[in-house]
């Protein structure tokens, strides 16, 4: 059976799954979640408790369990299953690699651990990007690990741009230190763009902190198609100035292809 739990904090919502789940449970408690969500445009952080005794899906209810997965994968801010299932855990840590939300496992006694996990992510996407109208410079900046939607809210304000246009001048990333991936589906999306959109960047500004952000900036010069330098965090007016001016050879730049 599939209950919903009450004592979650504000903003989770609480699910426990014991014994055998049937298309019963998915209609009178997993659907109507699901249909709130989705019809107001919300997401949502899930705490999923699963129980000892829990000993799967029958056919029906795998069925729409996928449904209500495909519907609802948009919807999450992030996922913590709570349990010590030996075979769920192995199965949520493979599903955590390519799904494009956050998913964690806790064990049984780390229920609290969880909530504070969840009620700690940040809401929506940790990326923001803009257009400079005048110069064609976007400018992105990363408060935290790229999500799926991350790359998505990039390719929403970089594609307009470039259906109108043969390149894009210029691309100024900044972000207080290097931010990495939250999940490996966020990573290959984000390989994926680069892949397709960095032949048509002018130049790149890195303006990132930590004392490697300059030796990543020269190696990536040598990779990628743009000229690349790197920005103290402070100099983001300089960065944003140096990515819209017209494209010079410039040795301090390496550029490649």
């Amino acid at each position: 059976m599939i209950e919903k739990l009450g004592d979650v904090p504000d903003g989770v919502i609480g699910v426990r799954a014991s014994g055998t789940l049937t298309a019963q449970d998915y209609a009178s408690v997993v659907d109507p979640l699901v249909d709130e969500l989705t019809r107001e445009g919300r997401r949502g952080r899930f705490l999923v408790e699963v129980a000892p005794d829990f000993r799967g899906l029958t056919p029906a209810a795998l069925v729409q369990d996928v449904r209500d997965g495909v519907r609802a994968i948009r919807s999450f801010d992030g996922c913590a299953v709570v349990t010590d299932v030996a075979w769920i855990r192995r199965a949520t840590a493979a599903a955590a690699a390519v799904l494009p939300y956050p998913l964690r496992t806790f064990r049984g006694h780390q229920r609290a651990a969880a909530q504070a996990w969840l009620v700690a992510l940040p809401a929506g996407g940790n990326v923001t990007a803009r257009l400079v109208p005048d110069s064609g410079v976007v400018v992105v900046e990363a408060a935290g690990a790229l999500r799926v939607e991350d790359v998505q809210a990039l390719a929403a304000v970089v594609d307009p741009w470039l259906d109108e246009h043969p390149d894009l001048p210029g691309l100024v990333v900044r972000a207080p230190h290097f931010p990495g991936w939250a999940t490996l589906g966020a990573l290959l999306r984000h390989l994926g763009f680069v892949g397709t959109h960095h032949r048509r960047v002018g130049r790149l500004a890195v303006v990132v902190g930590g004392r490697l952000a300059p030796q990543a900036a020269g190696l990536a010069g040598r990779i990628v198609h743009p000229q690349v330098r790197w920005f103290d965090p402070d100099d983001l007016d300089a960065a944003v100035a140096w990515a819209g001016s017209a494209a010079t050879d410039d040795p301090a730049t390496p550029r490649s292809g």
